[in-house]
């Protein structure tokens, strides 16, 4: 008997859909750069109205889609939801989401903080430090 083997990233089984609900169609991509985190997700059959982006707390970003139109009662309604945690250094006015051939793109750009090194040449021999008591 011959066996195929399949290699699934866990992170791509976990955040799928078809681990928690048998749908094979709505899988969650995420990626990061040195700019930015990118969620990816796979949305056919939606219209732009009936996806909901949304944060929450400052701390989750909400990705859900609310049905805005009646379907034949032959048909199931489907329904997305997924909530993420943010990691602290995001730049939360800068999110922005785009949605082209049902997949829905979230950009979460971060926080740019600027590191200062000091050069152990730059600093005098003797420091003095001084600090008022509360």
């Amino acid at each position: 008997m011959d066996f195929q083997t399949i290699q699934v990233m866990p992170w791509e089984y976990v955040l799928s859909s078809q681990a928690l609900s048998g749908y094979q169609e709505n899988h969650v991509r995420w990626s990061q750069s040195p700019e930015s985190h990118t969620f990816s997700v796979d949305l056919p059959g939606f219209r732009k109205e009936e996806i909901k982006v949304e944060i929450e707390d400052s701390i989750y970003l909400i990705i859900r889609t609310e049905a805005t139109r009646l379907s034949p009662p032959d048909q199931p309604v489907k329904s997305f939801k997924r909530k993420f945690r943010l990691p602290e250094s995001i730049d939360m006015i800068g999110i922005s989401a785009g949605y082209e051939d049902g997949v829905l793109t979230v950009i979460v750009p971060k926080r740019i903080t600027t590191r200062r090194f000091i050069e152990p040449s730059d600093v005098p021999e003797s420091l003095q430090l001084l600090a008022r008591a509360a």
